[in-house]
């Protein structure tokens, strides 16, 4: 007896294409190596843009604008007549994407069924609403959930476990220490289990098969995030999962690899084409806690040295950007509402540093250290970084950044106790209140280079 089936591909990180009959559809395109600026694929793969040119997706869908998630510069390979599917409130990225050429551009609403030839395809309430969805795909009689990268309240795992059952679930595996690299001497080493919650949700839904997905990146081969920012292996996640749910099997999904999905069964089906794997694609992550970080001077050695115009941009940043920007961004925590001195380093390409001190007033922003009291809060960066933050939108991951990498006096020490890591002057400065920053910068240059695929 010949089962209907569904064939899902990986792309890479949070990339899938979904076939069935004759229809094909592509979840959060990246086609790019590394994606987003920094992000190297893990395993390793290049891409045959000019095959990606030829192909016609029936729709894409994007589940959010982060950056490895929605690429301008991905999306410039695809035909223009695509049917672009995206989850956002902001109006700027749909703007963005008809600038690119775009002719059928939408919304995504929760819980509103897009219907594409064989394919249903609903977005489904993550945790964080405002910025992501999840994806439910219904085609060939079976079930799929796409998590992406998302988190999952009670509310919505009561619903996706009445949408029932499911025969695959696309789950986010990875636990990425974005906020305890920035301050590594005061994080507290990666738990060395799962997160219940996963697992009680991941036995809530029951599904056939798990895929562990999104996350398939290094940094640069001599970072040092490359050993304490992805604390679980793929090894541990497999073994985790079966022994919590022995009736689902773990499977992984490297870049370009296929499955054919049916009722009975799963079996490989041909790889994309489009992406081709390099090197060894069997590895894993190794995690090392917080072992030795190199100081900030020597990371900085590694990129190369800004022009004179670009030391001058990030330099006047320093000097007037940031008094003039810090009264409009509040603090979360209550740290800052009393005067803070304020040290932020910057560090060239050998290594050198330049010192600006602050004194952080909670009602009328930030002026010039007079010294009068004692310093409350560091800030570590390179150049490079702080540059390509404020012209090419380059995100928090991949910064750099050291914060508060000093012991300061015990009452200072108390009160920091209670303060959050991302209330980072800088943080707040460079990110509270910008959208878009990294697909502005990409469609700046796509369209200087007036090298849109039409």
């Amino acid at each position: 007896m010949t089962h209907a089936s569904l064939t899902i591909s990986r792309i890479l990180h949070a990339g899938y294409v979904f076939a069935c009959q004759d229809a094909r559809i592509a979840f959060d395109t990246i086609f790019e190596n590394p994606f987003s600026r920094n992000c190297h694929a893990f395993p390793d793969v290049r891409f045959d843009h000019g095959e990606i040119r030829r192909q016609r997706f029936d729709a894409v869908f994007i589940s959010h604008f982060h950056d490895d998630h929605c690429s301008l510069e991905s999306l410039d390979l695809l035909d223009r007549a695509t049917p672009l599917y995206l989850y956002c409130i902001f109006d700027e990225l749909f703007d963005m994407v008809r600038q690119l050429g775009f002719i059928h551009v939408h919304p995504l609403r929760l819980n509103e069924p897009v219907t594409i030839g064989p394919f249903r395809v609903t977005p489904r309430e993550a945790m964080d609403a405002d910025v992501d969805t999840m994806f439910q795909v219904q085609a060939a009689g079976l079930n799929v959930l796409n998590v992406v990268d998302s988190w999952i309240d009670d509310t919505t795992l009561g619903q996706l476990v009445g949408e029932g059952p499911w025969d695959m679930v696309l789950w986010p595996f990875q636990t990425m220490r974005e906020i305890e690299v920035l301050a590594p001497s005061r994080a507290e080493a990666a738990p060395p289990a799962l997160p219940d919650e996963w697992i009680e949700q991941l036995q809530a839904l029951a599904p056939r098969y798990v895929v562990p997905s999104s996350c398939q990146f290094l940094q640069e081969p001599w970072s040092w995030y490359n050993r304490a920012f992805f604390p679980i292996s793929y090894a541990q996640f497999a073994r985790e999962v079966t022994a919590a749910l022995p009736q689902s099997r773990v499977v992984r999904l490297d870049p370009s690899v296929s499955v054919r999905l049916d009722q009975a069964s799963l079996n490989p089906a041909p790889p994309l084409a489009w992406v081709i794997p390099v090197g060894d694609q069997d590895v894993d992550y190794a995690y090392a806690g917080n072992a030795a970080p190199p100081h900030t001077a020597e990371i900085a050695r590694h990129f190369a040295p800004l022009s004179a115009a670009q030391q001058a941009r990030v330099l006047d940043y320093c000097r007037t950007g940031i008094p003039a920007k810090y009264g409009a961004v509040e603090a979360a925590s209550e740290y800052f509402d009393e005067p803070r001195a304020w040290q932020l380093s910057v560090y060239d390409h050998a290594g050198e540093a330049t010192h600006f001190r602050y004194r952080l007033e909670p009602d009328s922003g930030a002026v010039a250290d007079d010294g009068a009291l004692p310093l409350g809060w560091t800030t570590e960066i390179p150049a490079a970084k702080l540059y390509a933050a404020l012209e090419q939108g380059e995100s928090l991951t991949s910064m750099y950044m050291r914060i508060n990498d000093m012991v300061f006096d015990a009452e200072t020490e108390q009160a920091l106790a209670l303060a959050d890591v991302v209330d980072d002057p800088l943080i707040r400065c460079l990110f509270s209140d910008t959208f878009g920053a990294y697909q502005k910068a990409q469609l700046r240059r796509l369209l200087a280079a007036g090298s849109l695929t039409q």
